[in-house]
Formats: structure tokens, sequence, C-alpha cells
């Protein structure tokens, strides 16, 4: 009975063995490692990957690989300024003083808007004397009317009437000069001698369309007529202009198309046209002015930039494939420029660098015309696809 037990027992330890030993078998592989998975995948050399977060940071912006004549050019420094033809200077004709602002510096006023009210003293006695004036003509009038009329019946001599006809040309003449006295302060002559007749307010007005560029004048301020008070111009059009030697400025030729680069606004292309080669050298500095009339889209030009102007001069040349210079990085020992794939992945493309043209760079290889590259934030891009690299050659060392 002892025995049978014993074997009872031994029979199930082998089947509960057994068991276990088929439950673990049917246990499922272990999840590869995620570090390891990335690690066995290829890593592409010419691509970087930004994240998201971090593009948002990047401030990235694109531009097309431009084709254009590629002819010898000078680059030429200058300075933007006003349209002269329309662009005023508004002062006072006499001594003012400023009771009433109606603008204010970057209004856009129209042609005879109020700008300012003034308030003078020598308004109020030009108004005085244009009444003055005006009532001795009428007394002049009827003076010669009265001995014309007396010389007809032989009661004056012709002399009193020459000489009343001459009194009356004198009234007329300082009548004149009162109402252009008048004149100057932008107001209409009295018609009579009411209360208002006699003020010495006027209004300045605006000559011209455009925004003001400049208010220097402050309520309670007494403005000279030396000192202008507003300064006014129309900036949908703006003058650059740069200076040639006089080398370079015979072989410049009216009409042709200038690219424009603005230290203030890195990565933006504007376009330009030459509107004017000075017609004389400066003594100073050999130099002959040139004017080129900038569109100015978008209102982001303001006078008084500075700015370099890239102008052909003599033939025009084959084409060549240019790119602003801030899209041209150094990768690996060679020059590449960055062209996107999708919202978060960029191309290194590697490219033959020819010359430096004022902002740009001339592509000799690597690139067609059209391709979209990225101009700012290529910087970023090329320390991005540094880093990445290093992370990568770091990772297959440790392993």
């Amino acid at each position: 009975m002892t025995m049978m037990r014993l074997l009872l027992l031994c029979a199930c330890a082998s089947t509960l063995a057994c068991g276990r030993g088929s439950e673990e078998t049917k246990l499922p592989a272990a999840a590869p490692n995620p570090a390891e998975a990335e690690a066995r995948t290829e890593i592409d050399p010419d691509t970087v990957r930004v994240e998201a977060g971090m593009l948002r940071d990047l401030r990235i912006t694109t531009d097309d690989v431009e084709s254009r004549p590629g002819g010898e050019q000078i680059t030429l420094l200058g300075e933007l300024e006003v349209d002269q033809r329309a662009y005023a200077e508004v002062g006072v004709p006499v001594a003012a003083r400023v009771t009433r602002l109606l603008v204010n510096a970057g209004d856009t006023v129209r042609e005879g808007q109020a700008l300012a009210e003034l308030t003078s003293p020598e308004l109020g006695k030009a108004r005085a004397d244009y009444l003055s004036a005006e009532a001795r003509v009428k007394l002049a009038d009827a003076a010669f009317e009265r001995k014309r009329g007396l010389a007809t019946e032989n009661i004056v001599p012709l002399r009193e009437v020459q000489e009343a006809e001459s009194q009356a040309a004198e009234a007329r003449a300082s009548l004149r000069s009162a109402r252009a006295a008048i004149g100057a302060f932008g107001v209409q002559p009295p018609t009579d001698d009411a209360d208002g007749a006699m003020s010495s307010t006027f209004v300045l007005s605006s000559p011209v369309n455009g925004a003001v560029i400049e208010r220097a004048a402050v309520i309670g301020q007494m403005l000279d007529p030396a000192t202008p008070a507003f300064r006014i111009g129309e900036l949908s059009t703006l003058w650059l202009t740069v200076h040639a030697f006089e080398r370079d400025a015979v072989r410049i030729e009216k009409g042709v198309a200038a690219r424009l680069a603005f230290p203030a606004l890195p990565g933006q292309d504007f376009r330009g046209t030459v509107a004017v080669v000075g017609r004389h050298v400066e003594r100073d500095s050999r130099t002959v002015p040139v004017r080129i009339d900038v569109r100015n889209a978008g209102n982001v030009l303001r006078p008084g930039m500075s700015a370099t102007a890239a102008l052909p001069v003599g033939g025009s040349g084959d084409p060549i494939l240019t790119v602003p210079v801030a899209a041209v990085q150094r990768v690996r020992n060679e020059w590449c420029v960055f062209l996107p794939k999708d919202a978060s992945t960029f191309e290194i493309r590697r490219i033959g660098r020819g010359r430096d043209l004022a902002g740009e760079v001339e592509v000799l290889s690597g690139l067609r015309a059209g391709e979209r590259i990225v101009v700012d934030g290529a910087f970023l891009l090329k320390a991005q696809a540094e880093k990445g690299e290093g992370d990568h050659d770091e990772h297959r060392g440790a392993s």
C-alpha cells in the first residue's frame, strides 16, 4: 500500500512539470528595445529632421533659386530718401503759436487737409490793413468819379482829375498788397469788419497727399518761419541714391533693374529701377550720384535706411543661378543648401559655389532654377545637422 502511494505521487509530479514547461514555451517573445530598433534603422546623412516645437523657434523662411543674366555687376552703397516729387516741408509764414494739433506723425493726409491751428498777431494786423486798404480804395474811387464829373463841366482843372486817378491807382495797389499778405496765411480776406474779421487765428494745411513723416510742432510752441513744423511725403515710392565711381557710372544705363538688400531686412529681396544717372562728378568723392526708384511694397521701407544695390554694367552675359548668401552653409567641409521635403524634414544639398554678388551667391552646380531653398534659419539647420551627426556617431561607438 505504501508503495502504491509513492508511485502515484511521482506520476502527479511528472505531469505538473510537463504542463508548466508547455506553458513557458507558449509565452510571446519579449518586445524589442526601441533604442536598439532605432540604432538598427539606417539614418540618411543627407537629411535633417527637426521636431515641431523646435521648428517654431527657428522661424524658417524660403525662397526660389533664381536665374538671371550673368553679366558684370557692381555693388554700390546708398541711403533711402523720400520722393522729392511728392514731398513738402510745411512751415508758418510768420512767427505763430500752436493752439491745436489736428494730426500726428504717421497719419495719412490729403492735399488741403488741416494740420494745426495757430494764432499770430501778424495775421490780425494784416486783416486790419486789408480793411483799411479796402476803405481807401472806395474813398479814392469816389473822389476820382466826382472830380471827373466836375471836370466835364469845367469846374475843376484836368490836373486834379489826374491826381485823383493816381490816388485811386495807389489805393488799389495797397489793397492788392494787403490781400497777398493775408493769402500767405492760407486764409481768405475779410468781407466786412465784423468781430471775426480781425481774428488772428489761422489753419496750417498740407500742400500734398501723403503721410506725416515728422511733426515738430507741439501745443503752445512758438513756431519760426525758418523751421518746418511738418514733413509730409508720399512713401509708396522712395528714392535710393547711390554713388558710383566715374569708370562705373559711364556704363550704367537708365532703366536697368537693380537688386537691393537692406541690413534692417535680412533675407528679403527688393527691386528698383535706375531713374537718373548724375551729370556731374562730385569733387570730394570723385563719384557720380545715381538715383534708383524703389516701390515700397507693404510700406516696410523707411527714409534714411541704408542699402546695398547690385547694378548690371556692360553686356548681359549668359544666365546664371543665384541664391541669397544666408542660404549657403558649410556642412561637412562642403557648401550646402537646405531644401524642404515636408513640414519637418530638410534635404542637405551640396552645391558648387561661384562668385559673391551683392548679397547673393552664384551657384555653379547642384540646383535648378525655381527650386525652393531655406534662407532664414539655414544656419540653425546646419547646427542641427551637425548635432544629429555627432549623436549618431556617439551611439555607434557605444554599441
